[in-house]
């Protein structure tokens, strides 16, 4: 246990030298923001700029319910450049440590691999959870204060899923890092997979059982239909499972590359 420790300290550490620590928060509450300003403000803004000819504006647009409003900020903000966002955030958590020889000195140390696998995931997740979470939040409010309030169970729910996406975000850009030795390479993997899987979300719903990219349209139905499908309960199972075998496959990879004395 001491051991992960010192090593989520280090990666803290590094987070703070990269100044991400300040830039991946602001980004997230800047798309908390950006979707339900933008909806409320959208009409207003085309008249200003010109009229809106040529553009028919739903009347109600500003009269969307404050659920609806807020599952678009996941599905139009954080499913889309979001994604990315994190995908770039921690494209180098293995590739770095391979590139500059730092996993090498680590592994030859009696340090595990597992513990040094468990140390950058569980870490840069439970980051990446609170930027998230704070984006969520700051939209949440701004949902509260122009459309109609939430409650907070469902507020909760919605939540507690999307970062179950997001806890696969993490753990297959994780396996990608350590396989691949290009942060390009990393990065147009991670993406393209990962946004396939968000786009093909409700075209099956064989697929989605198993698709982590569905806990995203499971969040997004509670807070516009304030229900749950009791499909939820296959990609919950699905997402756990694919998240466990992708750290299971970065560990086996390294371990297999003879990075350590073990």
């Amino acid at each position: 246990m001491s051991t992960f420790i010192v090593l989520a300290k280090k990666e803290v550490a590094q987070m703070v030298r990269e100044y991400k620590i300040i830039w991946l928060p602001l980004v997230f509450i800047f798309l908390g923001i950006t979707q339900p300003v933008v909806t409320y403000y959208l009409p207003d803004i085309l008249k200003a700029v010109g009229g809106g000819q040529g553009i028919t504006i739903d009347p109600s647009m500003a009269a969307q319910n404050g659920g609806e409003v807020l599952a678009s900020t996941l599905g139009s903000q954080f499913d889309q450049l979001g994604i990315m966002i994190i995908i770039v955030s921690i494209m180098g958590i293995i590739q770095s440590d391979k590139a500059n020889g730092m996993l090498a000195f680590i592994l030859t140390r009696p340090v595990k691999v597992s513990s040094y696998i468990y140390g950058k995931i569980i870490s840069n997740y439970l980051f990446v959870t609170f930027c998230v979470t704070i984006g969520y939040l700051v939209s949440y409010l701004y949902v509260y204060l122009l459309f109609t309030s939430i409650h907070f169970i469902d507020f909760l729910a919605a939540l507690l899923f999307y970062l179950l996406w997001v806890l696969f975000i993490v753990s297959f850009t994780t396996m990608i890092s350590t396989i691949f030795n290009s942060q390009g390479i990393i990065a147009l993997i991670s993406i393209v997979f990962l946004l396939v899987c968000r786009v093909i979300v409700g075209l099956s719903s064989v697929i989605d059982k198993i698709n982590p990219a569905s806990m995203s349209k499971y969040a997004m139905d509670i807070l516009v239909l304030g229900t749950v499908n009791p499909d939820v309960i296959w990609a919950l199972i699905s997402t756990i499972l694919l998240s466990a075998l992708t750290i299971m496959a970065a560990n086996k990879w390294i371990s297999k590359k003879k990075y350590s004395n073990e």
